[in-house]
C-alpha cells in the first residue's frame, strides 16, 4: 500500500474529482469523488498504472490530451465521453515535473440536455420543409438542409463550395445583395427574389435572412427560403380571371349598345349609295369596310361576353382550313402574299363547332398577313404528333414578336398592332381551349412567327 502524504487529504473536501499520476503514469492519489465517479476504491487504484486500469481510455481523447500536457508541459482543458462508464467529463489537466494533476467533474446530465437540444435544433434544420441554410459574411454556404438541395437541385457538397451569388439572376442580384448585407449587419430581412435551379429553371422564392450573432458580433447569415413559383402563377391566373370577368361584363354592355345603331347606319349608307346620285362610290366602300370592322369587333366582344351555345358536330378539319384559305385567297393576292398548305389531308375529323374554328384560322391568317406588309409566304402545315392529337401550324415571314411580349399575347386588350384591340387573339385562344386544345406561339424577330394549334382527335368517327 502506498502512503499518501497528509497534505493531499485536503482534496477529499474538494467537490471536483481529482487524481495525480507520476511520469510513469502510476496513480499516486485520487480523492473520494474520483473514486466514486470511476467506480474504483482508492486502494484498488493507487500505485497502479492508469492505462492498465483503464485500457479503453487509450483509444479515447483522454490519452491524447494527457500526452500533450505532459510532453509539452501545458495546461489542457477538454470535454470527453467515457462510454464504458456511460459518463461525460469536463477535464482540466495541470502538468508538473513530477507528473500530472487531473481535475474532472461529471457533466453527463448537462451534456444530455445539450445533446437533446442540439438534436431538437438538428431536427428543425434537417426536417424543415423550407430550405434552411447558413452563410458566412462573404455569402459562402456553411450548411444546407435537404430541402435546400431539393429547391436548388445541387447536392450539399456542391453548395458548400459555392456562394449564393451565381444562383441569382442578374436583374435580381443588386436587390438580393442589399438584403443580405443588411442581414449581415444584424437586421432581419424579409423579401422575394428569384433563383436558378441547377437545371436552368428560374424559381420565385420568398426569403428570410437573419443574422448569426456570436459575442454580440454578426459572423454570418441564416436563410430560410420557400418556393412560391406556383403561388405566383395562381395569383396571376386569378388576376387574369378577374380581368376576363370584367372584360366580359364590359363587352356585353358595349356590344349591345353598338349593334342596334350599327344596323341602322349600314342600312342608311346603303340607301344613300343607291339613291343619291353624283357621290363618289369609293367613299361608300370605305364606310362599309369600317362598319364591317366595327361589326367584327362587336361579334368578338359578344363571344367573349357569352359564347353562343352551339352544337358540337363531327367535321373534317382539312375542309375547314381549305374553306378559310379559299375565303382569304383574294385578299392574300391583293397583298402579294402566297398561302401554301402542307399535308392537310392527314388531318382527321373532330368533334367541334366548325364556324368557331373557321373564325380561329381567319384570325390567325389575317394576323400573319398584317405582319407581312411587303408580301411573302404564309405556310399552313398539318401533322399528327400522336394518334390522339393533331397539330396545325400557321407560319409567317413577318417582323416577328419580341420574346418578352409573347407571354402577354391573349391578355385582355393586349396587341402588337398599331390599330388592334387584342380581342381577336383572345377570342382565338378561348375557342381553341373550349375545344380541348392549346395554342403555342414562337417567334424570332426579323424572321417571322409560328402559331401552333393543338387539337384533340376523335378516336372513332362515323362518316355515314
Amino acid at each position: 500500500m502506498v502512503d499518501i502524504p497528509e497534505h493531499l487529504h485536503v482534496f477529499d473536501r474538494v467537490t471536483d474529482a481529482f487524481f495525480a499520476v507520476n511520469n510513469e503514469w502510476v496513480l499516486t492519489y485520487l480523492n473520494n469523488e474520483a473514486s466514486r465517479l470511476l467506480f474504483h476504491g482508492k486502494t484498488d487504484l493507487i500505485g497502479k498504472c492508469l492505462w492498465n486500469e483503464f485500457p479503453k481510455a487509450l483509444n479515447l481523447s483522454f490519452y491524447e490530451h494527457y500526452i500533450k500536457a505532459i510532453h509539452e508541459q501545458v495546461t489542457v482543458e477538454f470535454e470527453a465521453n467515457f462510454p464504458s462508464l456511460e459518463k461525460w467529463f469536463d477535464v482540466r489537466v495541470y502538468p508538473s515535473s513530477n507528473g500530472l494533476s487531473v481535475y474532472f467533474k461529471d457533466i453527463t446530465c448537462k451534456k444530455r440536455v445539450l445533446l437533446r437540444n442540439e438534436q431538437h435544433y438538428e431536427s428543425l434544420f434537417k426536417y424543415n420543409p423550407d430550405a434552411v441554410f447558413s452563410l458566412d459574411l462573404k455569402g459562402n454556404y456553411l450548411s444546407v438542409n435537404p430541402a435546400t438541395e431539393c429547391l436548388l437541385g445541387y447536392r450539399e457538397d456542391e453548395l458548400l463550395h459555392m456562394t449564393f451569388i451565381p444562383l441569382i439572376p442578374s436583374e435580381e442580384l443588386d436587390k438580393t445583395m442589399n438584403y443580405f448585407l443588411e442581414a449581415s449587419k444584424g437586421i432581419t430581412q424579409h423579401y422575394e427574389t428569384r433563383v436558378y435551379h441547377k437545371n436552368g429553371k428560374i424559381l420565385d422564392v420568398k426569403v428570410t435572412n437573419m443574422p448569426i450573432i456570436v459575442n454580440n458580433e454578426p459572423i454570418g447569415v441564416y436563410g430560410v427560403a420557400r418556393d412560391i413559383t406556383q403561388e405566383n402563377k395562381n395569383e396571376l391566373l386569378l388576376l387574369e380571371s378577374e380581368q376576363l370577368t370584367a372584360v366580359g361584363q364590359l363587352a356585353a354592355s358595349i356590344a349591345h349598345e353598338i349593334r342596334n345603331p350599327l344596323t341602322s347606319l349600314k342600312g342608311f349608307v346603303q340607301l344613300i349609295e343607291n339613291k343619291v346620285p353624283g357621290v363618289n362610290k369609293e367613299y361608300f366602300s370605305v364606310m362599309m369596310e369600317e362598319l364591317g370592322r366595327i361589326e367584327l369587333i362587336t361579334s368578338e366582344l359578344l363571344f367573349l361576353a357569352k359564347p353562343q351555345a352551339q352544337e358540337f358536330k363531327i367535321e373534317q378539319m382539312n375542309k375547314i382550313i381549305q374553306d378559310v384559305v379559299l375565303l382569304l385567297g383574294s385578299q392574300a393576292l391583293i397583298n402579294r402574299i402566297e398561302i401554301r398548305t402542307e399535308n392537310l389531308a392527314c388531318l382527321p375529323a373532330m368533334l367541334c363547332i366548325g364556324q368557331q374554328l373557321k373564325q380561329v384560322f381567319i384570325n390567325l391568317i389575317k394576323n400573319a398577313m398584317e405582319a407581312m406588309p411587303g408580301g411573302g409566304v404564309i405556310e399552313i402545315k398539318a401533322s399528327m404528333p400522336s394518334t390522339s392529337l393533331m397539330l396545325i401550324q400557321v407560319v409567317d415571314q413577318g417582323k416577328g414578336i419580341p420574346k418578352e411580349l409573347i407571354s402577354k399575347i391573349g391578355s385582355p386588350f393586349y396587341t402588337t398592332k398599331e390599330n388592334g384591340t387584342g380581342l381577336g387573339m383572345m377570342t382565338t385562344i378561348k375557342i381553341i381551349k373550349s375545344h380541348g386544345g392549346n395554342v403555342n406561339i414562337s417567334s424570332i424577330e426579323g424572321q417571322g412567327t409560328t402559331i401552333d394549334v393543338y387539337l384533340p382527335v376523335v378516336s372513332s368517327v362515323s362518316t355515314s
